[in-house]
């Protein structure tokens, strides 16, 4: 029985959304609907307006004897502000602020809700940029780059700080921390394919020295880095060791213990070797009565 179209919609929409940035066949769904190709492509472009109405990103359509159809995360500037300013909102609570200048969030990254979103968010930060697999860290940075491979349609790989026999042969890197303590970063070899390009994503950076030992690891596995994604970044210290970076919110923490959080703008362009212009707070100036510096 050919279904109405109201389920034809439904159907495509779960589909797209459980599988973002993953072709659907639209030979395979023209024959389960029992329509032709040119009706399920009707059906898709609608989607298409629907989705990027509510801000979410696009359905692109490739016709053709094996057309398909893609759903593209990409959050328009109002939802991603939206749903950034949320966060900052949770944040900025003063019973959040911990001893050394830090900020409790595991909750909100432990959490499917928010983790999908800040992973959509990310992920739309580097839509146009050439990507393989998602690079992270152990621990918190996993729900983090899981929901942001999701996002783009790629594997993550984990960065662990010991190895684990079930991950197989490692390869080892060596980097200081910002305490001058040497730690070392494991990565299985068949975790992340040589030549790879790669997505390095990272919870929190305050002197980026975790980011700079990813770097490392990637240079190991003469990956190419295409972008550097960040949840959290530190007002201070002012000089990170990573230059070139996205971050979704920027917090700092005035002497009298109140935490201060910002939204990052996302950058204009990736050109391959760096970004065209840095990311910026949309809120830049809010937060400077407050910061210790």
């Amino acid at each position: 029985m050919r279904p109405a179209r109201p389920e034809r919609l439904a159907r495509l929409t779960a589909r797209l959304m459980f599988a973002p940035s993953r072709r659907i066949s639209l030979t395979e769904n023209a024959g389960e609907f029992a329509i032709s190709k040119t009706m399920v492509g009707n059906d898709l472009s609608l989607l298409d307006d629907l989705f990027q109405e509510e801000g979410l990103g696009s359905v692109v359509v490739e016709r053709g004897r094996d057309g398909g159809a893609t759903f593209r995360p990409r959050l328009s500037p109002e939802r991603r502000q939206e749903w950034l300013k949320e966060v900052a909102h949770i944040l900025e609570t003063p019973d959040r602020v911990l001893p050394g200048g830090l900020l409790y969030y595991s909750d909100l990254l432990f959490s499917p809700f928010w983790a999908q979103r800040l992973g959509f968010a990310l992920a739309s930060s580097f839509a146009d940029s050439p990507i393989d697999v998602v690079m992270t860290t152990e621990m918190k940075g996993i729900p983090l780059g899981m929901f942001t491979a999701h996002a783009l349609g790629v594997p993550l790989a984990v960065c662990r700080f010991g190895n684990r026999p079930s991950d197989g042969s490692a390869v080892v890197v060596h980097y200081p921390s910002a305490s001058g303590d040497v730690r070392t970063l494991f990565m299985g070899v068949r975790m992340l394919p040589k030549a790879s390009r790669v997505l390095l994503v990272d919870d929190v950076m305050r002197g980026g020295s975790t980011l700079a030992g990813m770097l490392q690891v990637a240079k190991e596995f003469e990956a190419q880095v295409s972008g550097i994604g960040v949840f959290l970044v530190a007002e201070t210290p002012q000089v990170k060791r990573v230059g070139h970076h996205t971050a979704l919110l920027r917090f700092s923490i005035s002497t009298a213990g109140i935490p201060c959080v910002e939204v990052q703008a996302p950058p204009l362009a990736f050109d391959g070797a760096g970004y065209v212009r840095y990311n910026r707070s949309i809120e830049r100036g809010r937060c400077r009565p407050w910061t210790s510096s």
